[in-house]
């Protein structure tokens, strides 16, 4: 079992916040305190991320999964809102398909279900270059696909310093664990999952997201049944760009299942 690193505010029903590749619980901060509230937000840094350590060899995204089933038992209070960003929406699609009596609802945002061979080819050029020279060579490519430039070059609103602290968190990732999270990713196909997933869900879109374009977000919420489907103005890692739209989102989304 996988000690995975939590952080837990708020009041309310159950929240999870599931992170992005190369991120920790700390991409959260903005929707965490927009939501506190009315909610029990629960972050976590998943394997290899932040304070969770990494585990040994080659995993899956069906592991990231079931480290979010055990996180989940371990409250002891049902089923939970669980909402994941990029790496977090393919945890988030493999844990409602693989565990759905866990789930009352899911948020998969700025996500993919599966990459074509270009794509995982590009996954694998990542993966060689960071297991040779470690994660800082490849952080600025990262942050140009995480924010729109007029957010890293935000010193009024506090987004380049929120761009610095998360260039921070992505070079200090060990580069094997960041490796094997990247195969991970690439080695992603949850369609067949998704067509069976059976809890209301929410999926996010990123109108200037380069790194999973709206059209990863509109296949998604095609093969789920019943899945709605919310766009932002943001790029990549919407959650942090634009938190309080995206909290908004989310408690209109869980105002409708009550």
């Amino acid at each position: 079992m996988t000690q995975l690193h939590t952080v837990k505010q708020g009041q309310g029903p159950l929240v999870v916040l599931s992170h992005a590749l190369g991120c920790d619980l700390t991409m959260w901060d903005g929707v965490a305190a927009a939501l506190q509230e009315r909610y029990t937000v629960l972050r976590y840094d998943q394997r290899g991320h932040g304070q969770t350590p990494a585990t040994e060899g080659a995993y899956s995204m069906d592991d990231l999964a079931d480290d979010a089933a055990e996180l989940i038992r371990a409250q002891g209070v049902g089923p939970v809102h669980f909402v994941g960003l990029s790496m977090g929406g393919m945890t988030a699609q493999a844990l409602a398909a693989r565990h759905p009596e866990l789930v009352r609802s899911i948020v998969i945002a700025n996500s993919a279900a599966s990459y074509d061979a270009a794509a995982r080819a590009m996954w694998q050029a990542r993966i060689d270059t960071v297991r040779l020279n470690g994660v800082p060579p490849i952080a600025d490519g990262a942050l140009q696909r995480w924010f729109t430039p007029e957010f890293r070059a935000d010193q009024v609103n506090g987004g380049a310093e929120r761009v610095a602290k998360l260039r921070t968190v992505l070079e200090a990732t060990p580069a094997l664990p960041y490796a094997a999270a990247c195969a991970a990713v690439a080695g992603i196909a949850l369609d067949e999952g998704n067509a069976r997933i059976a809890c209301p869900t929410l999926v996010i879109a990123g109108s200037r997201d380069e790194a999973t374009p709206p059209a990863m977000s509109q296949a998604i919420a095609d093969r789920i049944p019943g899945a709605q489907l919310a766009s932002l103005d943001a790029a990549h890692l919407s959650a942090v760009e634009q938190p309080e739209a995206f909290a908004q989102l989310l408690e209109g989304f869980w105002a409708g299942l009550r």
